[in-house]
């Protein structure tokens, strides 16, 4: 049993991922199972919109047409099986579709559901307790699009267990797709907590697909040829150790700094990164290069489980739409200002004209313009070529249709040098719910070939916050400082965002390194660096040791204007958090100055 391993290959790590994945992934000897990631909080309110359309929809239909589909023979003959999230909010109409498809290629396959996530019929039960939102406090909304648990990994491992070729679930948490193959592989028990934590690690590197076979990382220079990027394979053993590789002849790179960046990514406390089976501490894990585009992690540690699952609620908040106006020529950043302004000003009095309320939102940036740096920004006012995105909210669609209307008509009568503009229909906004539900308040039913059963969990929980030891923060050094060098130069980076918070994580390249660059990266210096971001109420900056990988982790609360699906920002994701604060300026003596100078120059 210890020299088993089991080859899990990372084919998706979002609603929009490449089709290239699985025939790559097809290649690889001893390949055992193929993982698909689609769900986020923005495509469930996607699927929600879909199935209030048509009822029989409300699942990835990408899945049957072109990631699995076409596979689905090649995939039977080598014995890989599949399990994703693919099912959205309707699990069994994609199952339906994938017999389907197999039976027109003459494929015999055995079909597992997880469902019993969805709380859509429960929601007047749930709106009479007065739930609110556990993060900002906000009461129960109307209407609602979408109301899912987030189940763990035992369910999708009952499936496999009953012969499953292929699990389709509703809502997961996303490192339960492979956490649940690992279950089954090796037979750990709900309470083996520091094997559920590395299957979770595991997951969580395997379910961002390319992110961390080199797709975002910080050397992107380093990575070779993105056409043709290798998707993620995780050989994964018995002790709860995996090595993260890709498949041979494909682009991108497995290297210590592509895993450690993925490892931290949307890591907002690492020692209590919480999912359903267990409470993860990822301060304890290692990464270690082994071979070319081999990397082994291991060493995560768990505690118990919490007694709840996370809901997540998607609902419908009126109307959004976005205005993106080239502006071409000398001072080219004064007229675009002047024309958003003149623009919001004149739609104003049109929505007062016709009795409608005004903008609920209003929201100008220049790209071109650097908005996103406050105070750092680069001497933008003389930019030649800019980009004007205007945004404005409505709880009326007759007032975004007005907008769009009158925005096209600046080509004709503001600025000069205005240009055709892009941007597209009023788009209904989705925005984001969550609570927390006992466990003991719902099932996780698993369907495997028409024979459906409940699959219980632990519910007791046991996790104890207190409980957790804190790694040592060591002294400062005393060492002579006195000269500075960029961030970039001595750590990787990596941000994304949760909500209204996103986290930074910072490697040291070195060990050696980390000193210096605990020293300058202070919460008060990194709540100094995105202070134009941070709500004066709201705002706050806690920072983490990771002492197994040699990095900090920086949660930034109160920064993100509501996150991704509500944020009219640019970097409405986080995604360049860290490339910003990869500019910091970091003191260091002469000598570490002159050694990665030399390295940048080699």
């Amino acid at each position: 049993m210890t020299d088993k391993i089991v080859r899990i290959g990372g084919a998706s790590g979002a609603f929009v991922d490449s089709a290239i994945a699985v025939p790559q992934l097809l290649t690889v000897p001893g390949m055992n199972y193929l993982i698909f990631d689609y769900l986020a909080e923005g495509s469930m309110g996607v699927f929600g919109r879909m199935q209030a359309m048509n009822p029989a929809l409300g699942y990835m239909t990408d899945f049957v047409d072109v990631h699995v589909g076409p596979y689905l023979r090649d995939m039977k003959e080598k014995g890989i099986k599949v399990v994703a999230n693919a099912g959205g909010l309707n699990p069994r109409g994609l199952a339906e579709a994938l017999r389907k498809r197999a039976d027109e290629q003459g494929v015999q396959l055995s079909i597992g559901v997880v469902d019993g996530d969805d709380l859509r019929p429960r929601l007047d039960e749930l709106r009479q307790r007065g739930i609110s939102e556990m993060f900002t406090g906000a009461q129960f909304p109307d209407k609602i699009l979408t109301a899912n648990a987030y189940f763990g990994g035992f369910p999708i491992a009952d499936a496999l267990a009953r012969g499953a070729d292929i699990v389709v679930t509703g809502r997961v948490v996303d490192s339960a797709l492979i956490l649940g193959p690992l279950i089954h592989e090796f037979g750990w028990s709900p309470t083996d907590y520091n094997l559920l934590s590395a299957g979770t690690v595991a997951g969580h590197l395997l379910e961002c697909g390319a992110q961390v076979s080199g797709g975002t990382f910080t050397d992107w220079a380093d990575v070779p040829d993105w056409a043709h990027t290798g998707y993620p394979v995780g050989e994964c053993r018995a002790d709860g150790s995996c090595v993260i590789t890709k498949p041979e002849n494909t682009g991108g790179l497995v290297s210590v700094g592509t895993v450690a960046e993925q490892l931290m990514y949307e890591v907002s406390d690492p020692q209590a990164y919480i999912v359903p089976d267990v409470v993860v501490d990822f301060t304890t894990c290692t990464v270690k290069q082994e071979g070319p585009n081999r990397v082994r992690v291991s060493g995560a540690t768990g505690y118990a489980p919490t007694p709840t699952y996370k809901v997540s609620v998607t609902y419908d908040d009126g109307w959004r739409q976005v205005a993106m106006q080239p502006i071409i020529g000398v001072d080219a950043v004064k007229r675009a200002e002047r024309q958003g302004a003149a623009i919001l000003e004149r739609t104003r009095e049109m929505l007062r004209d016709r009795n409608l309320a005004d903008w609920r939102l209003s929201h100008m940036e220049i790209l071109g313009g650097e908005a996103g740096y406050g105070a750092r920004a680069n001497d933008h006012r003389k930019s030649r070529e800019v980009i004007m995105k205007l945004v404005v909210e409505h709880d009326d669609k007759r007032a975004a249709d007005l907008f769009w209307r009158e925005q096209n008509s600046a080509i004709m009568n503001m600025s000069v040098g205005t240009s055709i503009g892009f941007g597209g229909m009023p788009m209904p906004i989705t925005q984001h719910f969550s609570f927390l539900i006992d466990k003991t308040e719902l099932d996780a039913s698993v369907t495997v070939d028409g024979e459906t059963r409940t699959v219980k969990v632990p519910t007791d929980g046991g996790y104890r916050p207190e409980a957790t030891v804190r790694p040592s923060v060591p002294a400062n050094s005393s060492e002579t400082t006195t000269a500075s060098v960029p961030l970039v130069a001595l750590a990787w980076a990596r941000s994304g965002e949760k909500g209204d918070l996103f986290n930074v994580a910072v490697i040291a390249r070195q060990p050696e390194y980390l000193a210096y660059i605990r020293q300058a990266l202070t919460p008060a210096a990194i709540a100094g660096w995105y202070k134009h971001f941070l709500d004066p109420k709201t705002g706050k900056v806690d920072r983490y040791e990771v002492p197994g990988i040699g990095a900090l982790n920086f949660v930034v609360d109160g920064s993100m204007a509501g996150g991704i699906n509500k944020s009219p920002r640019l970097d409405s994701g986080a995604k360049g958090m860290a490339q910003q604060l990869l500019e910091f300026p970091v003191p260091v003596p002469e000598a570490v100055a002159a050694r990665v100078g030399a390295a940048k120059a080699a």
